[in-house]
C-alpha cells in the first residue's frame, strides 16, 4: 500500500514539510509506502471551469505547462492521500488551491477515482486561521466521498520558522496520532474490501437552486 503526500507550502522543508514527515514515520512504522510531492513551490495555474476533462474523460486537465497531469496519476495509483498547506490569510495558499481544484475536477470528471480512498488533510500555522484552513481541504476530500482520517484533535501543527512546529509537542502527537489511524484504515479497508463490496456507485444529481 502507498500514501502520495501533497506539501501545498512554497518552502521545501517549511514546517508544513516536517508535519507530514511525522505522519510519515508512522505510515512506514506500519509497512505503507510514504511519497512527498512539492506543489506548492511551483507555477500553478488555476482552473478556469472550461470544462474539457468532463468532456474528454482522458483524467488530464487542458492545461499542460505545469505537472499537474503527472501528479494526477500518481495520486490516482495510491491508496491514500494527504493533502496539507501552511495558512495564508486564514486559508489554503495560492497555488496548492489552484492545484486542488484541478486535481479534484479531473476526478470526479473521470468517475471520481478517490472515491473510498483514505485521506486526510494536514495544516500548518503562525498562530490562528488553521481551523479554517483545514475545513477547507476537508471539503475536497468529503466531496469525493472520501474516508477521512482524523486524529486526537484538529490535523493542525503551529510554529513559524522551519522546523519550529517539532517543538509543538501536541501538535507533534496529533500527527502521529494520524498516521497511526491512517495506517489502521488503509488495513481495515485492505482487508475487508473483498468480504463487505463498496457501496454501488450512483449516478450525481446536478441542480442550481433554479432548476
Amino acid at each position: 500500500m502507498k500514501v502520495v503526500a501533497i506539501n501545498g507550502s512554497p518552502h521545501k522543508e517549511g514546517n508544513t514539510y516536517h508535519a507530514l514527515k511525522i505522519v510519515g514515520s508512522k505510515l512506514e512504522e506500519n509497512g505503507i509506502e510514504f511519497e512527498i510531492i512539492h506543489v506548492g513551490h511551483k507555477a500553478v495555474r488555476g482552473c478556469t471551469g472550461c470544462g474539457t476533462c468532463f468532456k474528454m474523460r482522458n483524467e488530464k486537465c487542458v492545461f499542460t505547462s505545469d505537472p499537474v497531469n503527472d501528479w494526477i496519476q500518481t495520486m490516482k495509483d495510491a491508496d491514500g492521500i494527504i493533502i496539507s498547506s501552511p495558512v495564508y490569510f486564514s486559508g489554503v495558499a495560492g497555488t496548492m488551491k489552484s492545484f486542488l481544484d484541478r486535481l479534484f475536477y479531473v476526478s470526479l470528471s473521470n468517475g471520481n477515482f478517490f472515491r473510498h480512498k483514505v485521506g486526510a488533510a494536514v495544516v500548518a500555522v503562525h498562530r490562528s486561521g488553521g481551523s479554517s484552513t483545514l475545513d477547507s481541504l476537508n471539503h475536497y476530500l468529503a466531496y469525493s466521498e472520501m474516508m477521512l482520517a482524523t486524529s486526537s484533535y484538529w490535523n493542525i501543527i503551529h510554529g513559524m520558522s522551519p522546523g519550529e512546529a517539532l517543538q509543538d509537542a501536541e501538535g507533534v502527537q496529533i500527527m502521529e496520532v494520524l498516521g497511526e489511524n491512517m495506517a489502521w484504515q488503509l488495513k481495515m479497508r485492505d482487508l475487508t474490501k473483498e468480504t463487505f463490496p463498496a457501496p454501488t456507485k450512483v449516478r450525481k444529481v446536478m441542480t442550481n437552486f433554479i432548476r
